[in-house]
């Protein structure tokens, strides 16, 4: 609440000052939704966590903890954006090459889904 030079803040939340001006709006909280994820991705984001949590256990701490950094994103019920999604993929993968062959098959579905999202 302002009026004048004033400026009167109550409580917890946003905190808004306008100086002058007509037809002013406030805040636009606009939610977007969640973009749905087809099928196939969300098939192909649940077996690459399967392997993630196998190759988790293979690797050294400090690239499990990255793993675990990237998990929320690769979830398919998560409400990522999708470059926060391509970002993930491609951590997981670049710690999944370091391991040689045991880091094949999560390559191979990380590139799957790159595919099937267009990102390849």
């Amino acid at each position: 609440m302002s009026g004048g030079d004033q400026h009167y803040y109550f409580g917890g939340g946003d905190h808004v000052t306008m100086h002058g001006g007509s037809g002013n709006v406030g805040i636009d909280k606009r939610i977007t939704p969640a973009q749905e994820v087809p099928q196939a991705v969300q098939e192909a984001l649940h077996e690459l966590l399967t392997l993630v949590q196998e190759l988790r256990a293979q690797v050294p701490p400090a690239s499990a903890d990255a793993l675990d950094d990237a998990l929320p994103a690769l979830r398919a019920e998560s409400n990522v954006q999708p470059q926060e999604r391509h970002r993930a993929l491609l951590s997981v993968a670049g710690i999944a090459a370091t391991v040689g062959a045991l880091g094949v098959p999560t390559v191979e579905a990380i590139n799957k889904i790159l595919e099937l999202i267009g990102a390849k």
